[in-house]
């Protein structure tokens, strides 16, 4: 079986499965989608709970919103879509009127949509313009980073959210340039990374750019502290025996979630190890061979 195209990409739900046997969804219960996206987790969970089964999905992405709104528009009133990060619970919930749920699902990475926006530079496959929000009306964009932080600042940001070893290297080539060039691109970026990296370390099976556009994601769009803060405001929000499910990518936020887990006395840590894709669905889904789920139960 030959390999998806990008379009059928799109659609592919990460670990989806495995998502609605562990969040188990029920009729009249209610339920948080954090990261609302394409509308995939949302739309299992508002099948899988019918008829009475509803969700709140929250997303920050004007066009994510736009697009999953119609993809869902035959649930009605079963589905509340509200435009803030997950971060921002507490607050998304109070205007909704619902003070408890049934379960929350988040889903922390890139989306197929985002990487295919040729207007936001998440990608170095394409020349794109150097913003990275995932929330246009945010103020701060990778360009504005790459530009006005000090040397120190970028090799730390490369360091602590793309755990880059090279982070200093690379930080000095970029403060060299941008005293000649603007750095405005995401090709000027990767080609600039490139350069600054010997190709004796060269990483095996990714590009050389690859954390360092993670790192610039991150920092854009503060993951790492919007994590912090679902993590800690979740679970008030849960009802006894409602299930927190989270999926990560990256070895930073899966040692959050796992920490944060074991550490709340209000938590069962329902997997004891993260749940992971099957080699089925990571030949149909590359994106999923990173993927990690972890689950826990309010007590």
């Amino acid at each position: 079986m030959g390999k998806p195209g990008r379009a059928a990409q799109i659609h592919c739900s990460v670990l989806l499965k495995e998502c609605m046997e562990l969040l188990n969804p029920q009729s009249g219960a209610t339920y948080v989608d954090g990261t609302l996206g394409l509308g995939g987790h949302t739309e299992a969970i508002l099948q899988q709970s019918s008829p009475a089964g509803k969700v709140i999905g929250f997303d920050w992405d004007a066009e994510a919103i736009e697009k999953s709104s119609k993809r869902l528009e035959e649930f009605g009133e079963r589905l509340t879509i509200v435009r803030r990060n997950f971060s921002e619970i507490c607050q998304g919930l109070a205007e909704t009127g619902i003070e408890t749920v049934d379960g929350i699902l988040i889903d922390i990475g890139l989306s197929s949509l985002q990487l295919d926006n040729g207007e936001r530079g998440f990608s170095f496959q394409r020349d794109e313009p150097l913003d990275m929000r995932m929330d246009s009306r945010g103020k701060v964009t990778a360009a504005l980073l790459v530009a006005k932080c000090s040397e120190k600042e970028l090799a730390d940001i490369f360091y602590y959210y793309g755990e880059e070893k090279q982070a200093r290297r690379i930080a000095a080539h970029i403060v060299n340039e941008r005293v000649v060039h603007p750095i405005e691109t995401s090709a000027q970026l990767a080609s600039l990374v490139a350069k600054a990296i010997p190709r004796r370390f060269y990483p095996k099976r990714k590009h050389v750019a690859t954390l360092v556009f993670q790192a610039l994601r991150m920092a854009v769009n503060t993951e790492l502290e919007n994590l912090s803060q679902i993590l800690k405001d979740g679970v008030s929000h849960l009802k006894p025996g409602g299930r927190f499910c989270v999926i990560s990518f990256h070895s930073l936020e899966d040692r959050m979630v796992k920490r944060r887990f074991r550490e709340n006395e209000l938590l069962h840590v329902v997997t004891r190890k993260p749940v992971m894709a099957s080699i089925e669905e990571k030949e149909l889904n590359p994106r999923s061979r990173s993927a990690r789920l972890r689950v826990a139960e309010r007590i």
